[in-house]
């Protein structure tokens, strides 16, 4: 049969997207991360969730890991009759970080892994394409699939990315806060047109970012100039819009972390960051790896 009946573990990373200018477009891979463990059983679903999300996420088929599962299982042809996981959350929920890019690639690494063969009949190309059409846009699932810093866009209608190294010197900081946000209406903020100067700005910051982040970190803090999303923003995200600017105002290359309301700033320069009222304070490194099968959540 092509189902395997093991049980397989995936290790998915935490990621910002945008890091500034680079609005639907770039994004950077994390160490922190989620684990989900998945075998196949002769009927039903049941999920079990520990850490972020615990007692709120659903412990059923509506679990997003599971819609991705399936809709990799449908790519592949396969058709388990029920299903078990166990899911270890580390990163947190819609806090901009990645939290439904990391369940909706770990559905697929792990359907892919479940089948014989799965990794040849579902590649990476293939994978992040289905990842991009549930989840919508390619910015996040990109470096959580495939590690390191990733340029993303679309091509004849299918996603498509490139990844990149950073620069050794590149030493990412995430400020957390209490307060959730969602990504819908973080983009109902945003304007219908935007001014042909403020696009030619972000074009040209964008390009530099590539630049500052795999070859000359000293430049982060002009790169992450952006004119498009975070301005437009603030208002709904007073906090979040007052951490980016004290931290920009002491030379800091800080960002709002995908659709926010986290934050994410670049350590260059000595700089040490010190703790805030109401936010958690996580220096990270960038993950190199992606999604990647292995291990034993015990």
């Amino acid at each position: 049969m092509a189902l395997l009946l093991d049980p397989v573990v995936v290790r998915v990373p935490a990621t910002s997207a945008n890091l500034g200018p680079g609005f639907d477009a770039l994004g950077l891979a994390l160490t922190l991360y989620d684990e989900v463990e998945a075998r196949v059983t002769t009927d039903g679903v049941n999920v079990e969730v520990t850490g972020e999300g615990e007692g709120q996420l659903p412990g059923d088929a509506s679990h997003l890991v599971v819609r991705a599962m399936r809709r990799a299982f449908d790519r592949l042809g396969e058709h388990p009759a029920g299903l078990a996981l166990r899911c270890r959350n580390r990163i947190p929920q819609a806090r901009g970080l990645g939290s439904s890019s990391a369940a909706i690639v770990a559905g697929i690494v792990l359907a892919r892994a479940l089948v014989q063969d799965g990794a040849e009949r579902l590649d990476d190309v293939a994978a992040l394409a289905l990842a991009d059409e549930i989840e919508g846009h390619p910015d996040n699932v990109a470096p959580c699939l495939l590690g390191g810093f990733t340029i993303a866009w679309g091509e004849r209608g299918r996603a498509a990315a490139v990844r990149l190294e950073p620069a050794e010197d590149v030493h990412p900081v995430l400020f957390v806060p209490e307060v959730r946000g969602l990504t819908e209406e973080a983009r109902a903020a945003l304007p219908k047109t935007v001014p042909h100067a403020d696009a030619a700005f972000n074009a040209g910051r964008s390009a530099l970012l590539v630049h500052a982040l795999t070859s000359a970190p000293g430049l982060l803090f002009a790169a992450t100039e952006d004119r498009l999303h975070q301005g437009y923003r603030a208002e709904g995200m007073p906090l979040t819009a007052s951490l980016l600017a004290r931290l920009r105002d002491e030379g800091v290359a800080a960002v709002v972390s995908g659709a926010g309301p986290s934050v994410l700033a670049f350590g260059t320069g000595g700089w040490t960051p010190r703790a805030v009222p109401g936010w958690r304070v996580l220096p990270l490194d960038v993950d190199m790896r992606g999604a990647r099968l292995g291990g034993d959540l015990g």
